[in-house]
């Protein structure tokens, strides 16, 4: 009965009004909910430090702790998760309290809090083997309800016989004393007050602020999504002011590159939101042709105003569909070509254009910083492609996704990104492209199973990419989706095509437990670069030695992820 109810009840929560616009918040049903027996022994409200490690489940009672120990350099964020526990069910509040050592003191101000939100996904537990990896959409598909969302709401109304897991984030300030601070975390459900202490132990070393983190983040912005989602029009006030906090949190992550669409849905519409053009195109009745560039440069003045500001992708000349878009004055309508790289027609469209915005840019002042941008096309389309990007600037940096290797990749490529297990450049070759100023990042997508980013994933599985990166000698790391939003984002991240969290690693009005912990990674990546350029003989080499285990591998399911994080961060504090 009391089972039935949970399900039945859909667990309503409080809504949160980002805006007038906003949808409904609220949490839908657990498909697979845990047995509430345990429950009988839980009387009263209580709360224990979990761990970051563990999603939750709605409604199990997991073991906790009384005390927590975290450690960090000055300027680093340091995450933590406690969980509440509510067997009547309540209205919950949480705050932490200024951390202080001796008469220094961390304001609670500096520390971020969240409420842990649940959201519907899938898994790959029926799907083992298959390449596509079926329809995530179709019933038959496993589907769970996973912890993720983290929410900033101020208060939480909690179901009968439920936890609630809280986040916290804590910014350990560039010029904190170091020491061993001390505060609390109070939650209240209902008015009943519960305390838990909180020790923050902050080293000596400092790590640089994020826009100066040497690791090259490049996470894909999908503007479209928020006008879509908050349903506010497209480049309005409105809809800057609700992308300014989710591109701020992207910045203060050390992203290093905006995305830009140049060209009308470049990915062949496969987003809830494509992605439109950015320029405007048009050609007159005797055959000029010139270009909007409005809409493209307030995209690139509020992205660098949020924090956004070395690199700059456009995508793209190769677009999947090879169909491009023009306003002709003649017809007096948009045209649609399907244009074959190589062609007179392809040349004849492209060149203008990019010839004229070559010298946009260079107005701007950011042509050196721009690449055009081309994701995983195939050699017989990218050669012709580079022949134009040439002729119209012999200055142009060019920027891909890749799935072949060539000489020619190296040569003409400033930024390149190839998949986790398929490192296409190694030893010598990496070496020499990366000794020119370059750029080399990895990245996952629908694939590999793991590690990845899904919503299902590990959430230090987000941490192991920062390591990854470090260990094989990359730059850093890219993810074609940082916010392509589904549909109903505050509730459910399955997508029709891919696992569910490969759209997106952020949330509407908040952020994820995948993306806190993906930042831990990168701060751990920095840590690294620092320690490296410092340590010496045996102590560089327990270092490196531990390192080798995160190199490329095929890495199967139940794979020790948290237990290979958590004894490499104790070697590197070892190791300061």
């Amino acid at each position: 009965m009391k089972r039935n109810f949970l399900i039945a009840s859909v667990v309503l929560l409080t809504s949160m009004a980002l805006s007038a616009s906003a949808p409904a918040d609220f949490e839908l049903p657990d498909p697979h909910p845990a047995s509430l027996e345990a429950w009988s022994q839980v009387t009263a409200p209580s709360i224990g430090w979990g761990s970051t490690d563990h999603r939750y489940k709605l409604n199990e009672v997991p073991a906790t702790s009384k005390t927590l120990n975290l450690y960090g350099w000055r300027g680093e964020r340091v995450n933590a998760q406690a969980v509440v526990m509510a067997p009547k069910g309540g209205t919950i509040s949480f705050s932490v309290s200024d951390l202080r050592c001796g008469k220094a003191t961390i304001a609670a101000s500096a520390i971020n809090r969240y409420f842990v939100r649940y959201i519907m996904s899938d898994s790959f537990r029926n799907i083992h083997g298959k390449e596509d990896h079926g329809n995530h959409m179709t019933a038959s598909f496993d589907s769970v309800l996973v912890a993720d969302r983290l929410s900033p709401q101020a208060t939480l109304k909690a179901a009968p016989q439920t936890l609630r897991p809280l986040w916290i984030e804590i910014n350990i300030p560039a010029d904190a004393t170091p020491g061993k601070y001390r505060g609390t975390l109070t939650a209240t459900v209902d008015g009943t007050e519960m305390t838990l202490p909180l020790s923050l132990t902050v080293g000596k070393r400092q790590l640089p602020k994020p826009a100066d983190w040497k690791f090259h983040l490049d996470l894909w912005q999908n503007p479209y999504a928020v006008a879509r989602f908050f349903d506010v029009p497209l480049w309005s006030k409105e809809h800057f002011d609700l992308m300014r906090p989710l591109m701020e949190e992207l910045a203060n992550a050390g992203q290093k590159v905006i995305t830009a669409s140049i060209i009308q849905h470049p990915w062949n519409s496969q987003t809830e939101d494509p992605f439109e053009s950015m320029i405007g195109k048009h050609k007159s009745i005797d055959g000029k042709w010139s270009y909007d560039y409005r809409v493209f440069d307030r995209w690139i003045e509020f992205m660098m105003s949020c924090g956004i500001t070395k690199q700059i992708d456009c995508y793209t000349i190769l677009p999947w569909h090879l169909t491009f878009e023009y306003f002709d004055e003649a017809r007096n309508c948009t045209i649609q070509k399907r244009l074959e790289p190589g062609s007179k027609e392809y040349e004849e469209y492209l060149l203008p254009m990019l010839t004229d915005f070559a010298a946009h840019l260079k107005s701007k002042g950011w042509f050196d910083i721009t690449c055009i941008a081309m994701d995983e096309r195939p050699k017989n389309l990218l050669e012709p492609a580079y022949e134009i990007i040439y002729k119209s600037d012999n200055h142009w940096l060019i920027e891909g996704a890749i799935n072949y290797y060539g000489p020619e990749v190296s040569e003409r490529m400033y930024d390149i990104s190839f998949l986790y297990n398929q490192p296409l450049l190694e030893g010598e070759q990496l070496s020499n492209h990366l000794a020119k100023g370059n750029k080399i990042t990895f990245y996952t997508c629908c694939v590999p199973e793991f590690p990845n980013t899904f919503t299902f994933s590990a959430p230090s599985e987000s941490t192991f990419l920062g390591w990854h990166a470090a260990a094989a000698g990359y730059s850093g790391y890219l993810r074609w989706a940082y916010n392509s939003w589904v549909k109903n984002a505050w509730q459910d991240s399955r997508f029709r095509t891919w696992a569910a969290g490969d759209c997106a690693i952020t949330y509407p009005g908040g952020s994820s437990i995948r993306f806190k912990r993906l930042v831990e990674g990168i701060q751990d990546y920095e840590k690294i670069a620092i320690l490296r350029g410092e340590l010496k003989g045996k102590k560089l080499e327990r270092l490196e030695s531990q390192l080798e285990k995160f190199t490329p591998t095929v890495i199967a399911e139940g794979f020790g992820f948290d237990q290979l994080v958590d004894e490499s961060r104790t070697l590197l504090r070892s190791l300061e």
